[in-house]
């Protein structure tokens, strides 16, 4: 029988293929006494040892195909398992207690669990659950002598469904096999969805029960395009969606045509079109799509993967190797990110009820002024080997902004004694993602170069809905007619300082919110390096005038989302 499941779009694409249930197996045990605790401690270890081997392979194996911020899971779970309080406490109940490896393990690591779930709100801590929840099964199906689902093991196309996916899964995933990705869980912003469109796989997340409809085997048709999923299809579906993903195929061999062409519309206006990168292993996906340049280089990935507060010349080092493999293009820095869903393990956080409305960002750089005058220094520094912007984030008040200026030109100054043109062509700008600041766009486009528009806090915040709370998800709405006119509100604001105006958020790389963009004025898209083609392609298509049009028929005549994503659906068949 046919069974069609709705979610949220989440990577474009079709696939067709069977399904593959991504469910652990039975790792329930029985808790018992043992007479020799020696031997028991020796098996605990050897499963962790075994573990960790695995991991350390796994990530040797795949450096320079992920990025440093999905290779840095491997880390994490390596560190939990070297963990000296979770091993020491294992340890004691197993010699004081007489318990079983399983029993005192699952002991341990379940309070861990709990603690973190309990911090409701917190996108990190919830990842971190995630982290030990994973951590556990491999730990107790080793001990059990149990197989835990192995993408890296499949060797035919199939269709992962899962109630949620996690970076130690999408890992494994081999393109060339896993043709779609279904879950229970998950909005736009999630890892499962960002992942799945780096690896350029048609994915479906936010379907709530699509793991109770699907059984393993039964062919599934994934629409990346549209969030609908077809379980047991009729064979003239199937043919229908072959065909559109046949064509799909053939538009991306067209995209790459545009590797080297100028990012311009019909008419011939132009634009930049840039990458999101967490680190300098990112740049060659970046430069080999077509970037323009980087408009976000996420530099807390350096000071996570850490083990301390790196120094100066560690991150000299790293910001110059990443702008001089630009050769030219454009390096947009963002500082210091960190609070929030970003903690550090060597700088403990206070901690808040709220993470995401406390002690984050900027709001930390500037009460820790020696670490932020740190990492402006190795910025000025690698600046002279090719082009930096500098942006804030998190910036809330025209005092938070010039306070920081301050700190920067201070140190400026203080290098321009040994290299006096130090710093001359670096750009300062702000990440515009708080609501105050984007309704006090016009003041702050006076202090600064640009601006870069956020669009994931920003939407969190305008509409008081956590981007990671799957409950609430409905409530990310880049295309709502009132959240239109803000952000043309900012890069007005911009323009009327000659402040150039950026978008870094999922928003910029939206097939639906180009146009719109386009129609407000939007100077420079940045986006994960997969969207680049896309998005050049589709901009050529453009013209400018019509999509100022577009806008102007969004907010006058829509009252919500959906209203505005139809009109543009139908306009994009017209034009």
């Amino acid at each position: 029988m046919v069974t069609r499941v709705n979610g949220i779009a989440a990577s474009d694409g079709v696939g067709i293929a069977p399904a593959y249930l991504l469910t652990k197996p039975n790792l329930s045990f029985e808790k018992y006494h043992v007479s020799d605790a020696a031997s028991e401690k020796k098996r605990l270890h050897n499963a962790f040892d075994k573990i960790i081997r695995n991991l350390e392979t796994t990530k040797k194996n795949l450096t320079g195909k992920l990025s440093d911020e999905d290779l840095a899971i491997f880390d994490t779970h390596i560190a939990i398992l070297n963990d000296p309080e979770m091993i020491r406490q294992v340890e004691n109940r197993i010699t004081n207690q007489r318990l079983n490896a399983e029993s005192a393990f699952a002991e341990v690591i379940t309070k861990a669990i709990k603690t973190l779930q309990a911090m409701t709100g917190n996108e990190y801590m919830q990842e971190r659950a995630a982290d030990f929840q994973n951590i556990q099964d491999q730990v107790l199906a080793e001990l059990e002598g149990k197989e835990l689902p192995n993408l890296r093991a499949l060797d035919h196309p199939v269709i992962v469904v899962a109630h949620s996916i996690g970076p130690s899964d999408t890992s494994q995933m081999d393109a060339r096999f896993v043709k779609g990705i279904i879950t229970d869980l998950g909005g736009r912003t999630s890892h499962a969805a960002i992942m799945a469109r780096s690896l350029q796989i048609p994915a479906i997340v936010g379907c709530n029960d699509i793991t109770r409809k699907a059984v393993n085997g039964q062919n599934v048709i994934v629409d990346g395009f549209e969030g609908n999923a077809i379980i047991e299809p009729a064979s003239t579906e199937i043919s229908q969606y072959q065909k559109i993903a046949d064509k799909f195929m053939n538009v991306r061999q067209q995209w790459q045509q545009m590797v080297d062409k100028p990012s311009v519309t019909a008419d011939g206006s132009k634009y930049k079109i840039a990458a999101n990168i967490g680190s300098s292993v990112d740049i060659s996906s970046a430069m080999e799509n077509g970037a323009d340049g980087v408009g976000l280089f996420r530099t807390e990935f350096l000071y996570m993967k850490s083990d301390h507060l790196p120094t100066e010349d560690e991150q000299f080092n790293a910001y110059r190797k990443a702008v001089e493999q630009l050769k030219g293009k454009r390096l947009v820095v963002r500082t210091l990110d960190i609070g929030g869903d970003k903690p550090l393990r060597f700088m403990p956080l206070p901690k808040e009820m709220n993470p995401f409305l406390g002690y984050r960002a900027i709001r930390i750089a500037l009460d820790r002024p020696e670490m932020f005058r740190t990492q402006l220094r190795a910025l000025l520094r690698a600046s002279e080997f090719g082009k930096i912007s500098i942006m804030f984030p998190m910036i809330t008040t025209l005092e938070e902004l010039q306070a920081a200026k301050k700190i920067y030109y201070e140190e400026q100054q203080k290098l321009a004694v040994d290299h006096p043109e130090i710093g001359k062509d670096v750009r300062l700008g702000m990440m515009i993602e708080v609501p105050l600041a984007a309704l006090n766009a016009e003041r702050l486009a006076a202090e600064v170069d640009f601006f870069s528009i956020g669009t994931n806090d920003l939407i969190q915040y305008c509409f008081a809905a956590d981007r990671g709370n799957d409950s609430v998800s409905y409530l990310y709405q880049p295309l709502n007619p009132t959240f239109l006119k803000l952000v043309k509100h900012i890069i007005d604001s911009g323009h009327a300082h000659n402040t150039t105006v950026a978008m870094c958020g999922e928003m910029a790389g939206d097939r639906y919110s180009l146009p719109l963009l386009i129609g407000m004025g939007l100077d420079v898209y940045s986006m994960s390096a997969s969207s680049i083609l896309r998005t050049r392609s589709m901009m050529r298509q453009l013209d400018r005038k019509k999509c100022q049009e577009l806008y102007q028929e969004a907010i006058t005549t829509c009252d919500s989302m959906p209203a505005v994503k139809n009109l543009v659906q139908h306009w994009l068949v017209e034009n």
